[in-house]
């Protein structure tokens, strides 16, 4: 189940975000502004701008599943400056997550993972999926939904949500 919490999830979640770029580019351009208005936008003065909550979405994907299945995760220097830029790197990682298989988390709930802020404490791989990724994942996914949205962007709960797997009773 880790592979369905974490791979096609988030790569689906980040695919659903790459559209919410191409409706902010639309939007920008039909109001004729320049799209870096909302590339530098934040809710709060003492929250990050649209740019680094995509970033740190897309960072936590990749290194939520290769701390899981024991993999190095890839570096992103953290450079994006415009719309296409960030689809770049959302599309690098969503070319990595699918570099993996199930069979890359067989044990990843007891695996060990900590992180250098944690000062040498760790969670359990099921503890980290629960109680830290997939929270923070979201967190930085639904910043960068709102502050699009917040500055007039169309977008409503289908963008965030995407397509769901709906079955015919």
């Amino acid at each position: 189940m880790t592979y369905e919490k974490t791979i096609i999830q988030f790569t689906k979640m980040l695919g659903n975000l790459a559209a919410m770029l191409d409706k902010a580019a639309h939007f920008a351009d039909e109001k004729k502004f320049d799209v870096g208005v909302l590339l530098e936008s934040r809710l709060a003065p003492d929250q990050f701008n649209f740019i680094r909550q995509v970033q740190i979405s897309c960072d936590t994907a990749k290194s939520t599943a290769a701390s899981l299945a024991n993999k190095e995760s890839p570096m992103h220097p953290d450079t994006e400056k415009s719309l296409s830029e960030l689809k770049a790197r959302i599309e690098s990682v969503v070319l990595y997550l699918k570099s993996f298989s199930s069979k890359d988390f067989i044990g990843a709930g007891e695996r060990q993972i900590t992180r250098p802020r944690w000062e040498g404490k760790t969670l359990t791989g099921e503890e980290f999926l629960l109680q830290h990724a997939i929270p923070n994942f979201y967190f930085h996914l639904s910043t960068a939904y709102a502050i699009l949205r917040h500055n007039g962007v169309s977008l409503g709960k289908k963008d965030y949500l995407g397509a769901l797997p709906y079955k015919n009773s």
